[in-house]
């Protein structure tokens, strides 16, 4: 489920994050989260979906392992913002 980009009137891109307001890059959690709430994970999510991110980027901004992202996507589809309540793995970063 790709998001179509837009403009906002300072001329940055941002797409409609999981709140419905505006998400651009400077709202994006910040590189070193290790604390992943839901909004969290579904603000990254829309940022990839609505290009704002590339898979590869938001991977190696957050550390992520790219079955971690996938499974928060496949969370989203399979079950809404509630599927990234709890997760199975949790790993822990240094």
């Amino acid at each position: 489920m790709l998001q179509q980009q837009r403009l906002n009137n300072k001329g940055e891109k941002y797409v409609i994050g999981p709140t419905g307001a505006p998400l651009t890059l400077a709202d994006l959690p910040p590189v070193n989260t290790q604390r992943w709430v839901i909004r969290r994970k579904a603000e990254v999510v829309a940022a990839v979906r609505g290009g704002l991110l590339t898979f590869d980027d938001a991977c190696e901004r957050y550390k992520l392992t790219n079955e971690e992202f996938i499974a928060w996507q496949q969370a989203i589809d399979k079950h809404g913002l509630a599927g990234l309540r709890t997760t199975r793995i949790q790993q822990y970063r240094e």
